[in-house]
């Protein structure tokens, strides 16, 4: 039990696969100019990588090591021609707004890394609980950096006004610029730096240390 809550919790807490392992940043560029687009493609990258993982993890034993990659692009791919289905069918202006996005999930790294890394290596339950610990993990950075774009950008949340805008008799005046692809960047540098200042323990080390200067000597 304890085994599986670190599996489920540390992604989204200690090792979180945009904050830490800086992994899936192009969409999360993207998809973070509202809460609502946000919220959708975090469900929809923890359904992916959770189901993969589980169905990679069960045949592990009977994929060839040499076409393993192939057979988890199969599932993956697989699994987000369906999401992408469900969304159109129930979601279909997010789905919209999402664009190309959700198909860009079966090249997602956090989505390929779990794969390979953990579910081909572990049981199907375990893999199960890991792809949703990371698909959360990821979703939390996400969420974040869509209230920060959405609030500040648009002076909503989910849609609903929350600081009245001088447009509309207000006495806030929206910042187009949180509502542009490039805050996002700075936005998640900068949550990245907030948590490695708290916790240095997610400071990796240094590659290398510069040799200090030497005088020569003269003859």
């Amino acid at each position: 039990m304890s085994a599986t809550k670190d599996v489920l919790v540390t992604p989204i807490v200690k090792n979180n696969p945009i904050a830490l392992q800086i992994l899936g940043i192009c969409s999360a560029l993207a998809v973070t100019s509202n809460l609502n687009t946000a919220f959708v493609m975090t469900l929809a990258v923890t359904v992916v990588t959770a189901f993969s993982n589980f169905f990679i993890s069960l045949i592990r034993n009977y994929i060839p090591s040499n076409i393993r990659i192939i057979a988890q692009m199969t599932i993956i791919a697989s699994l987000v021609i369906v999401v992408d289905q469900i969304l159109k069918a129930v979601a279909y202006d997010v789905s919209k707004q999402l664009s190309v996005f959700v198909g860009l999930i079966i090249t997602n790294c956090i989505v390929m890394g779990r794969a390979e890394a953990f579910a081909m290596k572990n049981p199907p339950g375990v893999s199960f609980m890991d792809g949703i610990g990371n698909g959360l993990g990821y979703g939390a950075v996400l969420m974040f950096v869509g209230f920060v774009r959405e609030l500040f950008g648009s002076g909503s949340l989910f849609g609903f006004e929350i600081l009245p805008l001088i447009n509309n008799g207000g006495w806030y005046q929206a910042n187009g610029l949180l509502l542009l692809p490039p805050s996002a960047f700075f936005i998640i540098g900068m949550l990245i730096w907030i948590i490695r200042t708290v916790d240095k323990k997610q400071v990796e080390a240094p590659e290398f240390e510069m040799a200090p200067n030497t005088k020569r000597e003269t003859a």
